[in-house]
């Protein structure tokens, strides 16, 4: 199961992409399972040495006790101190962002794909939106000549 987030690579340049793991409490990892996450808005920041992700909307499990649960709190990734290092060295003073670009299960444990990301100017979104729609009528012509 992978749930990719859309909206960041609609509005940005992925340039780079980095594997990071998550920390997450029982209830927060079934909700995922079954797909109540919302990454649209999430972002990530370095905060005292250590990543954060920040409104990530995991949605409330049912089932769970906790009845003053956050959906949106900051959540910490899991890299190591050298790749935190680069990360602040690329991210300062060149307009790039770190957007999460996706959140996968890997080996029983679930992992954020981090993007390093500069954002699309509007004429480069509607671009990939016009090639996109010029590859889909291609494609639906060829369809219908067979």
């Amino acid at each position: 199961m992978r749930i990719i987030n859309k909206k960041a690579l609609h509005n940005y340049h992925i340039l780079e992409h980095l594997e990071a793991g998550i920390v997450l409490s029982g209830a927060e990892v079934k909700s995922i399972r079954s797909g109540r996450i919302d990454l649209g808005e999430a972002y990530v920041r370095i905060l005292n040495g250590e990543a954060h992700l920040l409104n990530a909307n995991i949605a409330r499990f049912a089932q769970s006790a906790d009845t003053a649960y956050d959906a949106t709190q900051s959540r910490k990734l899991l890299l190591h101190k050298t790749q935190i290092n680069t990360l602040i060295g690329k991210t300062s003073g060149k307009g790039t962002t770190l957007v999460p670009v996706s959140i996968y299960e890997k080996n029983n444990r679930f992992k954020v794909e981090i993007g390093l990301g500069r954002s699309k100017k509007e004429f480069d979104k509607r671009r990939v939106v016009k090639e996109r729609d010029h590859i889909r009528r291609v494609e639906q012509e060829l369809r219908g000549k067979e």
